[in-house]
């Protein structure tokens, strides 16, 4: 009982005033099992990728973390194959950093800063751990092809969509909407009302 209650407040504190390019929402009635999309940062290997991810709720929460996992694949050294994430404050202590005054929604901020700066002293995938450290090109590489590949697939095909409408619109290409509004209408269409979905503001990014 006390996680349900807990979880409705923290639902509630986050509709109210989510972090910037993280939506969460639940799943049906059941608020144990959510759904997650993190966008990426600007000028990180992941711009523009849509990444989404699946939390739930243990029966001990607050007092054990939330278990999250990446749905979407992600080139990082923290974050395996699995979707599994290395971060402190998804563990409990002592090697961990967890404590019973964070939330789902520090979790996810402290994901979306994981995204942006990799921890390589403490890898999942040592192999990109390496590659991160001592050929940083060649990863920025690789994380922004499987970016476009896993992350950003809905968005290019919005893309092609909005270019056969120019091609075959009867009122020019004046009247079709533009790729940025398409992008923006496909992101909103991920977050069931009435949870908003800050991954739509873009432009502060």
């Amino acid at each position: 009982m006390q996680r349900i209650l807990r979880m409705k407040k923290e639902l509630e504190m986050f509709s109210q005033s989510p972090p910037h390019g993280v939506s969460c929402w639940s799943n049906d009635e059941d608020i144990t099992q959510l759904s997650a999309q993190v966008l990426g940062g600007e000028g990180t290997p992941y711009e523009g990728g849509i990444f989404k991810l699946e939390v739930q709720i243990p029966d001990r929460y607050p007092f054990e973390p939330p278990k999250v996992k990446f749905l979407t694949p992600i080139y990082h050294p923290n974050i395996d194959s699995g979707g599994r994430i290395c971060l402190d404050t998804l563990k409990m202590p002592p090697k961990g950093a967890w404590k019973p005054c964070l939330n789902v929604s520090t979790v996810l901020t402290s994901v979306q800063l994981l995204m942006a700066e990799p921890n390589p002293e403490d890898p999942l995938m040592t192999d990109i751990s390496n590659e991160y450290q001592y050929n940083r090109a060649t990863y920025i590489q690789t994380a922004k092809d499987w970016t476009r590949k896993y992350a950003m697939e809905e968005v290019i095909q919005a893309t092609k969509s909005t270019d056969l409408r120019k091609e075959d619109s009867p009122l020019g290409p004046e009247r079709v909407k533009p790729l940025s509004e398409k992008t923006k209408d496909l992101k909103r269409s991920h977050s069931p009302q009435p949870m908003e979905d800050l991954t739509n503001k873009l432009s502060r990014q």
